[in-house]
């Protein structure tokens, strides 16, 4: 199994400004010190630009960003059935987002879900596209998974409400691109034998992992926090200046990442097939 020295957890956020206060990012050490607040500000080109330093300097890393890197496709047979730009996997997706939000600021992805073809796969306050199907939407196959494990997933298609992820995951493909080549994100690359590696993650995965029962998965205590990092093999944290959501599940997530890193079974779940680690990935610790 690949022996990590650094852990980083990062909270994304989809919001369409230049330094979304859901940014943040969280730093363990491998043994057992706890993790750090990494406080700056963050922009999203500013994580990107900071992920490409560590591969710059070979740090191996394991990195969790807690946003779907793709879209459903095993379900249809494409991204979005019906259009001819449709790509026909994840970097190529990453791609097209990127091309055809171009011109948005700060890493934003409007332009994307504003075109003509798109939108019809999109759920939007007020706008609900043709090609949505009826329900809750469509879902990734680990994202089935991540409902047998008693999960709550939101499809990526769905633009409406505080937990939805669409937005966060269409801002992250443009930084997935801009990483393309310098940082491999497992499984759309093979595991590396040094050097970062970026994995999807989920947070409340690492909430129920430290013992949080099902329907409370955020921590804004710095109590709370100790208990919960305790039960991932983590000392105490040092105080922060905010314990809001994002913070805590970063924290807590960098401390999951280091506790389950080194078993062998998160890097071969069961369904993950060549296919869908090429179109759709898999979230990290979905069995």
């Amino acid at each position: 199994m690949p022996a990590f020295t650094d852990f980083i957890a990062i909270d994304w956020s989809g919001q369409a400004v230049e330094r979304p206060r859901g940014l943040a990012v969280a730093h363990a050490r491998s043994g057992t010190g706890a993790p750090e607040l990494v406080e700056r500000g963050w922009s999203r080109q500013d994580i990107a630009d900071w992920l490409g330093g560590l591969a710059d300097r070979g740090t191996r890393a394991l990195i969790g960003l807690d946003l779907s890197p793709a879209f459903p496709l095993a379900d249809a047979g494409a991204y979005f059935p019906g259009w001819a730009l449709s790509p026909p996997d994840g970097p190529a997706l990453w791609q097209l987002v990127e091309q055809l939000s171009a011109e948005d600021p700060h890493l934003a992805a409007t332009s994307f879900v504003d075109h003509p073809e798109a939108r019809r796969h999109f759920r939007r306050m007020g706008d609900c596209g043709d090609l949505f199907p009826p329900g809750r939407g469509r879902f990734r196959v680990c994202e089935h998974g991540q409902a047998a494990m008693r999960l709550s997933p939101y499809s990526c298609f769905n633009l409406v409400g505080a937990s939805q992820v669409g937005k966060s995951s269409l801002t992250g493909m443009r930084v997935l691109h801009r990483l393309r080549g310098r940082v491999p994100i497992w499984p759309f690359d093979p595991l590396p034998g040094d050097g970062p590696v970026l994995v999807e993650i989920y947070t409340a995965l690492a909430a129920r992992a430290a013992g949080m029962r099902k329907g409370i998965s955020k921590i804004r205590d710095a109590a709370t926090l100790d208990e919960m990092l305790a039960a991932l093999g983590s000392r105490a944290h040092a105080p922060i200046a905010r314990y809001d959501d994002h913070a805590t599940d970063a924290m807590l997530s960098a401390a999951w990442l280091r506790h389950v890193a080194g078993r062998p079974e998160l890097w071969a779940p069961a369904g993950l097939t060549p296919e869908l680690a090429r179109t759709e990935g898999w979230t990290f610790g979905v069995r």
